[in-house]
């Protein structure tokens, strides 16, 4: 055939050359073995063939007694790049599922003339063109996938004819136009998603009227009008996702009558009235965000009529009045999100009462009053945002009990008194103090320097005073500061982050001086402020060495003589380790199964279990996760990873847990890390996995050896392919609505052939409330991985998924850690990446040299896989690439 004619019209010669086959051969048998060997021909996936029985081959399923009639082709994530029109060429081919593959050209309308096509899945490919009309030809299709694709044009109105289509899927592409009115009467409809494309015009009116619809999403769109009322009536609804378009209206009253309704997204919209109180009859719902809208009235206190209820974001409206005491009842509620809106009335202390409540944003609003005494009340309190309100008195005592802050937003209130010493005790502090624009008097505590995970803190715009103490060099990991407009006093203390800072940070402090401000300590304190303080330096620093010489002859013996002891005692334990085995307590299992069938004789529970109470055990920790190694009697190996706070809501929502649990379980993706069972026992929920022998690609890169296998010296074959991997499932996981809530190199698992396997993958379904397709707010994921805009929106979104990876892009061809010292203080990996060519640096300086001085070939590649990691870590996060186009940049740069 020639090569030089484009795909569409080399598909329809070959689908020419092959039907005279396909007709002379007795039922299409000997037509199937000509279709197929094209396929082969074309496609050519790996382990097709050499055989002449194409039935044999993988993913090929042939129909029983035909004589080799192919009714089904499942060949995902294969990495398939030629053309497939010869499928059209196999008359019984019920199935076809091509999906997460890197096909280029025109849908085959020659698809439309299968008489028995059922199933057809061309997602997450680089398909182009318009949605062929003649598809409606097959008019026994009931699944139709053509999502995260290039297709354009309008959704043609012959598809009318697909009587029986259940599933329609069309999200992610370029289609424009109006959602079809004849959709309303698609008898079986099930599942209409049509999300990130440009459709307009007013959602079908009847909808939802001629079929039990249970998923509607058609968020990030230019969709105008109401919501149609008739997506409720027959109850049938349980997801609804209109986020990002331009509808208007009100909220149907009729949404009360979906009982089973649990995911409510309509942000981002221009929609008006009164939320109505027939929400509270929607029981399942688990999810409502209805948030950036002109909504009015009250919120309505039927919502904890929702006993599910887990995420609720009405931010950005014009809801007034108070929070109401019932919301209290929520026992499940884990973020309540009211900023921006005109509600008042004193802090809703029954809110507390919510044990598994993770972030309350009331900013933007009229609150005041005192802060309650127990304002963390013991919970799970991880993002507190009260600024922007009219709060009064000091900030209690009891804020050293929020153990689990990340982040507290207090600005722009109207506190006083002293910042408290016990701020000092929330240690977990990492993304935010903001105190700014109150008025705190007294001294900066030192206890501040506690806080040595904080990133930015801001406490401008008040009436301290005092010297800044020399503790706050305890701050590690601060890279904004602000202190500016107070009446702090004294030299600003030598400190990295301090004198990197603006001198806007310090400036409106008359009696501060110092680097960075441009103010002699001498011209404010005297001529001699400095003399005397170099000579009280003098003469501490010699009686300091003086005493250290001494201190350390002391503290040599004594190391010494404790060093030789601990060898003895340790020589004892191990002979009497070696002699009776430590036997722990079994705890009592509350629920496990093995969800592998081959497994269940090899799997012990109780040694699972076992094995997290030995240090020895411990392979890696995580974010949300400490992860161990088990050695079965059967003498099989696997992973035990513990979760973390989890708690006692192990044991409320058991039964959800276990549900996810198993559908993750049945997640098939080659480069995502599958649960094969799990143990949950006490409070504690234990998932098992199979074990990586080469552990992970953190450990791969930074020359740690604690794996099974010998250390291998990492090649750039073998890093291009695990970053190909680990794009490949982020990218999936994107295409199906999951958000990963830590990408880091730690959480890629590398197993016996080094085939990348990214983990982590259920924490999002099991800790997080959100698992639909908008925002996603949740624990920022492990330092140095986090993207910019984190700090700001404390979401976890996909361009943030996106940032990460470029990350450990960066990570790979730079073989660094994301944050080092060498990079200096407050920058990180990227930012020192990214401000190369200011120091003078080319990007060969910045690539590891060990690979990139092997061969041109592979500095080529790492020159072009180090454009990809530029534009994934872009500060502004549109800029960012889709992982879909990531996998496609990557493979090109592997084929050049």
């Amino acid at each position: 055939m020639p090569p030089s004619l484009p795909p569409s019209r080399r598909g329809f010669l070959l689908l020419a050359l092959l039907l005279p086959a396909c007709l002379a051969a007795p039922g299409g048998a000997g037509g199937d073995a000509a279709a197929m060997q094209a396929l082969r021909r074309e496609l050519a996936p790996p382990g097709w063939g050499p055989g002449a029985d194409h039935c044999a081959w993988r993913g090929v399923t042939c129909a029983a007694g035909s004589g080799g009639a192919v009714t089904a082709i499942d060949l995902p994530r294969r990495g398939l790049r030629g053309d497939f029109a010869a499928a059209a060429a196999l008359p019984a081919l019920a199935r076809l599922d091509l999906s997460a593959n890197s096909l280029r050209g025109a849908v085959p309308a020659a698809l439309g003339a299968l008489p028995r096509f059922e199933f057809l899945d061309l997602s997450m490919n680089a398909l182009a063109g318009p949605v062929p009309a003649a598809l409606a030809g097959a008019s026994a299709l009931r699944f139709l996938n053509l999502s995260d694709n290039a297709l354009s044009g309008a959704i043609p109105d012959e598809l009318r004819g697909l009587r029986g289509l259940q599933e329609l899927q069309l999200s992610g592409n370029n289609l424009t136009g109006a959602l079809p009115g004849w959709l309303a009467g698609l008898p079986a409809l099930r599942v209409l998603s049509a999300y990130e494309n440009s459709l307009s015009g007013p959602i079908p009116p009847g909808l939802g009227l001629s079929s039990e619809l249970q998923v509607l999403n058609l968020h990030s769109n230019a969709l105008e009008g109401a919501i149609p009322g008739s997506l409720f009536q027959l109850g049938t609804l349980q997801v609804l996702v209109l986020t990002l378009n331009r509808l208007n209206g009100t909220i149907p009253d009729a949404i009360g009558r979906c009982r089973g309704l649990s995911n409510v997204r309509i942000g981002d919209n221009r929609l008006s009235g009164a939320i109505p109180p027939s929400i509270g009859d929607a029981a399942s719902l688990t999810y409502f965000e209805a948030n950036t809208n002109d909504l009015s009235g009250g919120i309505p206190a039927q919502l904890a009529r929702c006993a599910n209820l887990t995420l609720l974001n009405l931010a950005y409206n014009r809801l007034a009045g108070e929070v109401p005491d019932v919301l209290g009842e929520l026992w499940n509620l884990q973020e309540l999100i009211v900023s921006g809106n005109g509600l008042g009335g004193e802090f809703p202390k029954s809110i507390l009462r919510c044990r598994n409540l993770s972030k309350l944003d009331l900013s933007y609003n009229s609150f005041h009053g005192d802060l309650p005494e127990n304002i963390c009340n013991g919970s799970r309190m991880q993002f507190l945002f009260l600024d922007h309100n009219e709060f009064s008195g000091a900030i209690p005592r009891g804020i050293g009990g929020c153990t689990r802050l990340l982040a507290l937003q207090l600005g722009s209130n109207n506190l006083g008194g002293q910042i408290p010493a016990e701020i000092g005790k929330v240690k977990s502090l990492q993304i935010a103090l903001n105190l700014s624009f109150n008025h705190f008097v007294g001294t900066l505590p030192r206890e501040l320097g506690r806080l040595d995970k904080l990133v930015t803190l801001d406490l401008s715009s008040n009436e301290i005073s005092g010297q800044i103490p020399g503790d706050m060099r305890g701050m590690l990991s601060l890279i904004e500061v602000n202190l500016s407009n107070n009446r702090l006093s004294g030299a600003i203390p030598a400190f990295g982050p301090f004198q990197k800072s603006a001198a806007s940070s310090f400036s409106g402090n008359a009696k501060l001086c110092g680097d960075p401000l441009d103010v002699d300590c001498g011209s404010i304190y005297g001529s001699n402020y400095g003399m005397d303080h170099r000579k009280i330096s003098y003469r501490v620093a010699l009686a300091v060495v003086g005493s250290c010489v001494l201190i350390f002859s002391l503290v040599s013996l004594v190391v010494a003589l404790f060093m030789w002891r601990e060898r003895q005692e340790k020589e004892v334990e191990a002979k009497k380790a070696e002699a009776e085995e430590v036997v722990v307590a079994a705890p009592q299992v509350v629920a496990s199964t093995v969800f592998i069938e081959s497994l269940q004789q090899a799997i012990d529970f109780q040694s699972c279990v076992k094995a997290t109470y030995k240090d020895a055990n411990e392979l890696s920790n995580g974010t949300f996760s400490t992860t161990y190694k088990a050695v079965m009697p059967s003498g099989m190996v696997v992973c035990v990873k513990k979760l973390k706070s989890v708690d006692r809501a192990v044991i409320h929502h058991q039964t959800k847990m276990i549900r996810e649990l198993e559908r993750l379980a049945h997640i098939n993706h080659k480069n995502l890390v599958r649960p094969i069972g799990y143990v949950i026992y006490d409070d504690c929920a234990l998932l098992l996995h199979h074990h990586m022998p080469n552990g992970t690609l953190l450990q791969l890169l930074h020359n740690d050896c604690n794996t099974d296998s010998e250390k291998q010296k990492p090649d750039w074959p073998r890093l291009l392919s695990i970053a190909i991997d680990v794009a490949e499932g982020l990218a999936f996981l994107h295409q199906v609505a999951t958000i990963h809530l830590d990408i880091s190199s730690g959480n890629v698992h590398l197993d016996s052939h080094y085939n990348a396997l990214l983990g982590e993958v259920e924490i999002s379904k099991l800790l997080d409330p959100s698992k639909g397709t908008a925002s996603i707010s949740a624990v920022a994921g492990s330092f140095g991985y986090i993207p910019p805009e984190y700090a700001y929106t404390m979401q976890v979104t996909v361009p943030g998924n996106v940032y990460s990876y470029g990350v450990v892009l960066l990570e790979i061809l730079t073989s660094k850690l994301p944050v080092e010292e060498e990079f200096g203080e407050g920058v990180d990996l990227v930012k020192w990446v990214h401000t190369a060519p200011a120091r003078g640096e080319t990007p060969e300086q910045i690539m590891d040299p060990r690979l990139s001085t092997v061969s041109f070939a592979w500095r080529r590649q790492m020159l072009a896989v180090l454009k990809v990691a530029m534009l994934c870590t872009e500060r502004t996060p549109a800029k960012r690439p889709r992982m879909k186009k990531v996998v496609e940049m990557l493979q090109e740069a592997k084929n050049s």
